[in-house]
């Protein structure tokens, strides 16, 4: 039984045991144009706007603590910040600097705590990056989806390959020891060859992480619908996973460890942020569509900038939903998640701390991943080979299935 609040199982006081440091999440929205292929919460740059975004989010940050349940700053424990988007590098290094610190003074955020900014390559300079360092940002997350021009230009990306190995150095001039790159795979007309080049133009700049996304294309966006299924230059399931699987073990063969489906890190650069998403940690979002989640709680705030600015200047809360997820969710979901991870999901820990026996709920449909080699289980582990990472969604699905007893 998990014992929550310092209380023991049977509602008496216990030995105090403090809850597991959270992530804090910031929506920076603002983008300077629209990649073809971007869905996500985000509008193209306007500086009043911003300006007072930026204050409205401070103003969320410091009233979040009680209102979220956490306490005072004192107990309000955080150990990674991030800004994601959206492009926050388009926020100047003040602006970035107000929101570490707002986070700072309501929250109890540890002394090396890992403080992430997203960043487009055509959006920085060597004198901006290091604003950034001085405004408390220690890790760097550059997009940049390829080395290849052509490539680039298909996306609707601003910058160029050279643009990218540029930043890079600037990044590191100014004193950043923490990047990482992303790249995207399953492009328009990709070949093998293409994949490579940009997974060895990474690896020649020894960044500590890449991401490495396949392009999921949605019906509503420019690249998802002039690509319609059936076109030639569709990159077909069969060729994505050859891409991956190739960019995997040259990523591999460089040094880089794959830890998650989409990441590789150097020892020791792992994303700390992300893997809060990833076993069932805790976390607050602050910013329009941010989404939260502590202990069984989940609460979502509204996607609008306009609205969530509005409600915040207004003294409203920007809260549009809120719930509490069920036993049957919370566990559904550290499965989902912590099977995205090579370390896989520790079965002793899902029945420490949610009362399930993984194997006893599902084992009979599980054993046929198992047999067809995209599942083991050793340890009492349950990991996805990667032939099984490219089939996740098929393995995770058995979670969802009807006949669990769990409610």
């Amino acid at each position: 039984m998990r014992i929550e609040n310092g209380e023991s199982a049977a509602g008496n006081p216990g030995p105090a045991c403090a809850p597991p440091p959270l992530g804090l999440y910031i929506h920076i929205p603002f983008c300077a144009s629209i990649c073809g292929y971007c869905h996500f919460n985000r509008r193209t740059s306007d500086p009043a706007l911003e300006r007072r975004y930026v204050d409205a989010v401070v103003k969320e940050i410091g009233s979040a603590s009680p209102s979220a349940g956490l306490g005072t700053a004192a107990t309000a424990a955080a150990d990674t910040i991030y800004l994601g988007g959206g492009t926050p590098s388009l926020l100047a290094p003040a602006g970035v600097a107000s929101l570490v610190g707002a986070c700072r003074d309501a929250f109890d955020v540890a002394p090396d705590a890992e403080v992430t900014l997203e960043a487009n390559p055509d959006t920085v300079s060597q004198d901006r990056l290091a604003g950034y360092r001085a405004a408390g940002i220690n890790r760097l997350s550059f997009g940049v989806q390829s080395f290849r021009d052509s490539d680039l230009a298909r996306l609707g990306r601003r910058h160029d390959a050279e643009r990218a190995r540029a930043a890079f150095r600037e990044a590191r001039a100014a004193g950043f020891d923490n990047i990482s790159l992303d790249l995207m795979l399953a492009l328009p007309g990709q070949a093998l060859s293409d994949a490579l080049e940009s997974a060895d133009a990474l690896v020649s700049l020894e960044p500590e992480h890449a991401s490495v996304y396949l392009l999921e294309l949605y019906p509503g966006t420019p690249l998802g619908d002039a690509l319609a299924p059936g076109r030639p230059d569709r990159p077909d399931e069969d060729t994505a996973a050859d891409l991956y699987l190739a960019t995997m073990e040259r990523l591999e063969a460089a040094g880089y460890g794959q830890y998650e489906i989409s990441n590789v890190a150097r020892p020791g650069r792992r994303s700390r942020h992300n893997m809060k998403y990833w076993t069932d940690g805790r976390w607050c979002g602050f910013g329009c569509g941010a989404h939260s989640t502590v202990g069984a709680e989940r609460w979502d705030n509204v996607d609008s900038v306009g609205e969530y600015v509005s409600r915040i200047e207004g003294g409203r809360s920007p809260v549009a939903s809120r719930r509490l997820r069920s036993p049957r969710e919370q566990v559904e979901e550290t499965l989902f998640m912590g099977l995205r991870l090579t370390d896989g999901v520790a079965l002793d820990q899902v029945l420490a701390r949610h009362g399930v026996d993984v194997w006893r709920e599902w084992g009979d449909r599980l054993a046929a991943f198992e047999e067809a080699g995209l599942l083991t289980r050793e340890d009492r582990r349950l990991r996805l080979t990667r032939k099984g990472m490219l089939l996740a969604t098929d393995v995770m699905s058995t979670f969802l299935e009807a006949g669990s007893t769990l409610q």
